[in-house]
């Protein structure tokens, strides 16, 4: 069995808001992955007196244990205990009804010798390769199913944010669980499997330098380093050709497509069962 978890901030002036794991169990049967990407709000401006990187770790510290220590839980059940514990651990000194509470999106794939589960709640993305070496990506496409144009502001963002309509994120109501991408599939059809941060599969969504099958061929030659190494590179590129904003031109559909961050944090965990 083989695993691997790489993370980079977008920027060396702040902290890393994404998180990542792996568990192993010490039989060598099954094992976790996890990798959450923390929400930026405004600065000052989410009724929280803690930082991103501190809920990120917190929730992703208790997804991480129950996922592998209570199999009697189904995943979905396993973010909503995450959820509440995290909440219970600063609802008495922050605001956690504020729209901009801290929050994350969440990759999370459970796999012992019968099937592998998953979860995936907001832009995270969870690969699974077959053994005939097919890729199925899970994601959950809300946010990209808004109409263009309406996102045009933060408090225009604000009104969809856990709302139906719009998209959710890991905040503080364990209820969020229920609207995440979940399902299970067979242990056998399933050979290898990779938790991406949107800062990691801008590689497909933004630079369209290939599918999901070339994401997790990518992955498995040269290891989440490799991906995000690219990543940096072609943001790189990005901002000598656009000055910080400009369309790349294999990634513009209709209106084209734009980053609101030259480098964002990134994240991928890949793992062969």
């Amino acid at each position: 069995m083989r695993t691997e978890a790489v993370t980079l901030p977008g920027s060396p002036e702040r902290p890393n808001e994404d998180w990542a794991a792996a568990a192993l169990p010490a039989a060598g049967v099954g094992g976790t992955v996890v990798a959450l990407d923390g929400v930026t709000p405004p600065a000052g401006d989410d009724g929280c007196v803690h930082s991103v990187p501190w809920f990120t770790a917190r929730l992703g510290g208790a997804l991480t244990e129950l996922s592998a220590s209570r199999r009697d839980l189904t995943l979905p059940e396993v973010l909503s205990s995450a959820i509440r514990r995290t909440a219970d651990a600063h609802r008495d000194t922050c605001d956690l009804s504020h729209v901009r509470t801290p929050q994350a999106t969440v990759a999370v794939a459970r796999w012992d010798g019968a099937v592998v589960e998953h979860l995936v709640l907001s832009d995270a993305a969870l690969l699974l390769q077959a053994p005939d070496g097919s890729v199925r990506a899970v994601l959950d496409d809300r946010l990209d199913r808004v109409p263009p144009g309406v996102l045009r502001s933060l408090e225009a963002t604000d009104r969809l944010r856990n709302r139906e309509g719009g998209f959710f994120t890991a905040a503080a109501d364990p209820a969020v669980a229920e609207r995440a991408v979940s399902g299970t599939t067979p242990r056998a059809e399933v050979r290898a499997l990779a938790a991406l941060t949107d800062g990691a599969s801008r590689w497909v969504e933004l630079f369209h330098e290939g599918d999901w099958a070339d994401c997790f061929a990518l992955l498995a030659a040269e290891g989440p380093r490799g991906l995000l190494r690219r990543v940096r590179a072609l943001e790189t590129a990005d901002a000598a050709r656009g000055g910080g904003g400009a369309p790349w031109p294999k990634a513009q559909g209709e209106g084209g497509v734009r980053r609101w961050k030259r480098h964002d944090d990134a994240t991928a965990v890949y793992a062969e069962l």
